[in-house]
């Protein structure tokens, strides 16, 4: 591998780690800018005496620097362009310029900005105002006038803009008290104090005793809102005020925030949730353990104070939330016991969801952290349950009517996925460049919209970590699927002449569903490869090709560990299989100076068996009981020994004796993993194998009642199948169900997420093409090239999968010829019920959508599609 590469990377982690956890840098590194409320601190005089002229001379000199080429100020979209937050924040800019007789340019440039692109804007979210800018923008107008500012406002907005204000005039009178701050942050009227004028019917001066009352009681700060703060100044020349605001610009000396101060906890929940998403964890590994230790015991300090019961009922609702259900997940994420009440008190309290339900534009994005956070549901958690049925109703609501989506089109995609392909079927490697492009696409601010907690996620340098930390794991696993590739053909797997083709998608599916815990340079990738490539060469031969007498000899050969009497397909997978064990076996003596090849032969054996003992049932019409059928089919599945035979490389502390049940039984993880995966299997593959005479368990239970459909059997897998995920799933996050070490248990939920993802119904490859986006997005494309990605004309048959070295000046990558593995001999034989062959009976993924929530129409061109047909 490129070795300035990773030093590359592991040298702007350091920088960042320097930034990201020193206090005096934190706010910095993690505070976006708001033009808006720079604005206004600019506008402020020293010792508030016009003549004296601008008090923080620096968030003048913000202004002069940060007007956007198109000549506004503010919040913009994924692409660059104007959003409708952009039409006060620029006439804010451009009074704050005015006021001190400076930037004439820039108002100029502002000026022509509004008058180009007020009217498109207003009749773009004519429907649905933003109450904010319902608000702010007529008291800007009217602000911007009185400074000098000529605003022609042309092109028929005259009458959209009257709509505004009469919609202002409206909210205003819906709200009797000024200083009702039980209704939530962004409703108090005070809390808007800036944009309050003599025509609203509220004058705020030094003998306001409402507000000077609320100033000293928050220590100088007005709902931490830094431009209502600094009109409150402004008004009252209260020195609290003022005091606030020269913190803030201490801290924040390029630009202020919109919010200040900001919950400090929360950002680094942000931070923490953010660097984990991008794929970032192993480089922030003992920062990430040391902040949540410190959330995790102020959680056990307000548990026992009852805290977090109280916060519901505070003025903070949205971001109470958010923050709470963010902790669930992060901490539960790490082993942390936490309990469903810290995050599911608002379900029970009328109050708070009316509330909800009248400001959804505010809980779009704490509602999807909430139903992030029920991913994470053991047994027995009915709030949980509840929760993600609440959240779940909501947000698909949100997408439906996505007029607070509409400016951020990227977020929006990624809700959808959330809602369309579950958490526990999904490849991490792909979602961490989706989050990836997310933060690539934020808007540059965000001002104070509903979407406000995403400016945590916005800092280039973690984002530049991101895109070259993804695009370094892409080079690795290139060279690795290169040589697995090799290993394949020099075995003679690849050209054994029957069943499913398992080389790429074997490789892919294991890599893109380990990246966060398996380090760089990892054989596990390998043996996990191996194992399954093995396992569906040899299922498919039990299953469709071999004689009845040629399998009893293949599985006594396996017994006696003996090839002399095999030939033939039979003789492939067994020195296939033989030389995958000693490599294992190998490795593992190397490391711990024990062998553990009876072990490894234990675990192929009692698989190989139990693939003779299912086609003798299905040679011979003999019917197993469910249970005898579970209890061979748990083997035949084949995960545990991926898992397994991975584990034992990947986990120093691992004892030989978790390897098998030579002397006793698998662990209960194990086990549970074994169910699992053949349960999935089952209610997906019972079409196809009730076709060819096999049972499984789903058509078990229908023979046991006759009476009834099949329907009603797949509900009853189903049933146990979610009860058997969530004590997977606990088992694989806490302590004290087993010793196995946190890779061993994340090598369990690793494998569960491939078997979830081939077998999932809304999470199916129906198309080749499908599959072959995704695995060129996982290990091919680098991230700033998409689907723009040049391609090569048709291709020969079967040229070699590896493009040449990349031209990284370029940014240019040539697309190998997945084809040459995926072509159509191999795939029409992807139909099966076993290990990573796919099956298609009876399921459909939604319209448009690949497997991980992209769509494909229009994703690739022709060029690239005709590579693959």
């Amino acid at each position: 591998m490129d070795s300035s590469s990773f030093s590359s990377i592991e040298y702007l982690a350091n920088e960042i780690k320097k930034e990201l956890f020193s206090n005096q840098d934190f706010n910095t590194f993690v505070t976006q800018t708001s033009a808006y409320d720079t604005a206004w601190l600019a506008m402020i005089p020293y010792n508030n005496q016009e003549a004296n002229g601008p008090m923080f001379e620096s968030c003048l000199n913000w202004i002069l620097s940060n007007q956007n080429e198109q000549g506004f100020w503010g919040e913009s979209n994924g692409e660059n362009l104007p959003t409708i937050y952009s039409l006060p924040t620029t006439l804010a800019c451009m009074v704050a310029l005015k006021k001190w007789n400076v930037g004439e340019s820039h108002i100029r440039k502002g000026l022509k900005f509004i008058h180009a692109n007020v009217g498109t804007l207003l009749k773009e979210n004519s429907q649905r105002f933003p109450p904010w800018f319902t608000i702010v923008f007529p008291s800007m107008l009217q602000l911007a006038k009185a400074q000098g500012l000529e605003i022609i406002v042309v092109n028929g907005s005259n009458g959209l803009s009257s709509d505004v204000f009469l919609k202002k005039k409206a909210l205003l009178e819906s709200d009797q008290k000024l200083n009702d701050v039980r209704v939530g942050k962004d409703q108090p009227l005070l809390a808007y104090l800036e944009r309050l004028s003599y025509s609203d019917n509220y004058i705020a001066n030094e003998e306001d005793e409402v507000l000077i009352q609320l100033c000293e009681e928050d220590n100088g700060s007005l709902f931490q809102s830094p431009s209502a703060t600094a009109q409150a100044f402004m008004a009252t020349g209260n020195k609290k005020c003022l005091q606030h605001l020269m913190s803030i610009v201490q801290k924040c000396p390029s630009g202020v925030p919109s919010r200040f101060p900001g919950d400090e906890e929360l950002k680094l929940l942000c931070m923490i949730d953010n660097i984990q998403r991008m794929g970032l964890s192993q480089h922030f590994e003992k920062e990430i353990e040391q902040i949540l230790d410190q959330v995790y015991r102020n959680y056990q300090m307000n548990l026992q104070n009852n805290e977090y019961l109280l916060s519901s009922q505070t003025s903070d609702l949205p971001e109470r939330l958010f923050k709470d259900s963010l902790a669930f997940r992060l901490l539960r994420l790490q082993g942390y016991k936490i309990n469903q009440g810290s995050f599911c008190w608002f379900l029970h309290q009328p109050q708070i969801n009316t509330y909800i339900e009248k400001n959804q534009q505010h809980f779009t994005y704490v509602m999807y952290n909430v139903y992030r956070a029920t991913d994470l549901m053991f047994n027995g958690e009915s709030e949980i349950e509840e929760a993600r049925s609440y959240s779940r109703i909501f947000l698909e609501k949100s997408v439906m009517n996505n007029d607070y989506l509409s400016v951020l089109p990227a977020l929006q995609k990624v809700i959808k996925h959330e809602l369309n392909v579950p958490w526990m079927a999904r490849l991490e490697h792909l979602d961490h460049r989706m989050w990836i492009e997310l933060n690539q696409s934020l808007p540059h601010t965000f001002g104070k919209s509903s979407f406000y907690w995403l400016s945590y996620l916005q800092n280039d340098k973690l984002t530049q970590l991101a895109v070259q930390n993804y695009e370094y794991r892409q080079s690795i696993y290139r060279k690795e699927l290169e040589d697995l590739k090799r290993w394949s053909k020099e075995k003679g797997l690849v050209d054994i002449g029957f069943g499913r083709e398992k080389t790429t998608y074997s490789y892919f599916a294991g890599a893109a569903s380990s990246s966060s815990f398996l380090p760089y340079e990892s054989f596990l990738r390998l043996v996990v490869a191996k194992c399954f490539i093995v396992i569906t060469v040899a299922d498919d031969f039990y299953d469709e090709e071999g004689s009845l007498s040629e399998l009893q000899i293949l599985t006594e050969a396996i017994q006696s560990w003996d090839a002399k009497n095999l030939d033939g397909p039979s003789k492939v997978i067994f020195e296939a299989l033989d030389d995958l064990v000693c490599d294992v076996a190998k490795m593992y003596h190397i490391q711990h100076k024990i062998d553990i090849t009876p072990q490894l032969r234990h675990m192929w054996k009692e698989t190989f068996h139990s693939w003779l003992m299912e086609s003798l049932w299905s040679r011979t019409s003999n019917l197993p009981t469910r249970d005898k059928y579970l209890e061979v089919g748990m083997i035949s599945i084949g995960a545990h020994v991926a898992v397994l035979h991975a584990a034992s490389l990947g986990c120093p502390s691992l004892s030989s004796e978790m390897l098998g049940p030579i002397n006793g039984a698998y662990e209960n993880i194990t086990k549970l993993l074994m169910a699992t995966t053949r349960l999935l299997n089952d209610i997906q593959s019972y079409q196809k194998e009730r076709e060819v005479g096999k049972m499984n368990y789903t058509l078990l239970h229908l023979n046991e009642n006759p009476g009834g459909h099949i329907e009603d059997s797949i509900d009853f897998v189903k049933e146990i199948l979610v009860d058997k995920k969530k004590e997977f799933l606990e088992n694989v996050l806490m302590d004290g169900f087993n010793d196995m070490p946190r890779t061993m248990k994340l090598l369990h939920l690793s494998c569960l997420n491939i078997f979830n993802m081939f077998f999932n119904s809304c999470n199916l490859f129906d198309t080749k093409e499908a599959i072959l986006e995704d695995i060129m997005r996982a290990i091919y494309i680098p991230l700033d090239q998409n689907e723009q990605t040049p391609m090569p004309p048709p291709p020969k048959p079967l040229p070699p999968m590896l493009p040449p070295q990349l031209k990284k000046i370029k940014k240019n990558i040539e697309i190998p010829e997945v084809n040459a593995c995926l072509n159509e001999k191999n795939f029409k034989h992807q139909v099966g019920s076993m290990g990573f062959g796919i099956n298609f009976v009876g399921r459909q993924a939604p319209k448009n959508y690949n497997s991980f929530g992209w769509s494909t129409k229009g994703f690739a061109s022709q060029k690239l599609r005709s590579c693959f047909l």
